[in-house]
């Protein structure tokens, strides 16, 4: 079927047709590519500084455990923490992380976790306070009893304590300290007077018994 076309208008047609283009890349020397480069560059740099300043806590020393007052401070006895102050004078009252663990005297008890403030470091001078060895039977003293607790005691028949809210320094389990006795020993740290107070109290005394009892 003829139609119509003769090889001259088949020519003209393919002629008109666009050419294709090559889609060209972009080169080093476009400004589109170095534009780019800036903005990560950019947004690299200010998320280093936004975390660096979102860390902003610092090493403390704080307590493992409890302690109680009177005791002497011992490597074990402190753990690092990461504190963030809201006022960075307020870190010049503790015991800063970056150092080695401070060595002496507690003159005052505290709790497991507390930060140690420099306040409550001293010497035994300071703390006016002796270590006095108590010989307990068992069934006498609360089996929470530990390090850092703070007991009274009391002679048996006696209403009143023959020491007040004493800190213990020291709690060995019974097969830790008296085995041939059964008794078990506790260290406290107790005021100078309250000692003397205390053994003239148990020299008075026939047989005495102690009997620990645990404040909250």
């Amino acid at each position: 079927m003829n139609l119509g076309l003769d090889s001259s208008s088949l020519g003209a047609s393919a002629g008109s047709a666009p050419a294709a283009q090559r889609v060209q890349r972009a080169g080093w020397r476009d400004p589109r590519l170095w534009v780019g480069v800036a903005i990560v560059a950019a947004s690299v740099v200010v998320g280093a500084r936004v975390l660096a300043s979102a860390d902003d806590t610092v090493p403390v020393w704080t307590a493992v455990g409890d302690l109680a007052a009177g005791a002497p401070l011992a490597a074990g006895d402190l753990e690092q923490h990461r504190v963030r102050f809201a006022d960075a004078d307020v870190l010049r009252d503790y015991y800063s992380g970056t150092a080695s663990p401070p060595r002496g005297v507690l003159l005052r008890g505290l709790g497991a976790g507390e930060l140690l403030p420099r306040a409550a470091v001293g010497t035994a001078t300071q703390s006016g306070t002796v270590q006095v060895p108590l010989a307990v039977d068992p069934e006498q003293v609360p089996p929470s009893v530990g390090a850092g607790s703070v007991v009274d005691v009391y002679l048996l028949g006696d209403a009143e304590p023959a020491l007040a809210a004493a800190s213990v320094v020291d709690a060995p389990d019974v097969q830790d300290s008296f085995v041939v006795s059964g008794k078990r020993q506790l260290v406290l740290a107790v005021p100078e007077d309250d000692a003397r107070r205390f053994f003239g109290l148990l020299g008075a005394a026939d047989s005495p018994t102690l009997t620990v009892v645990r404040r909250a």
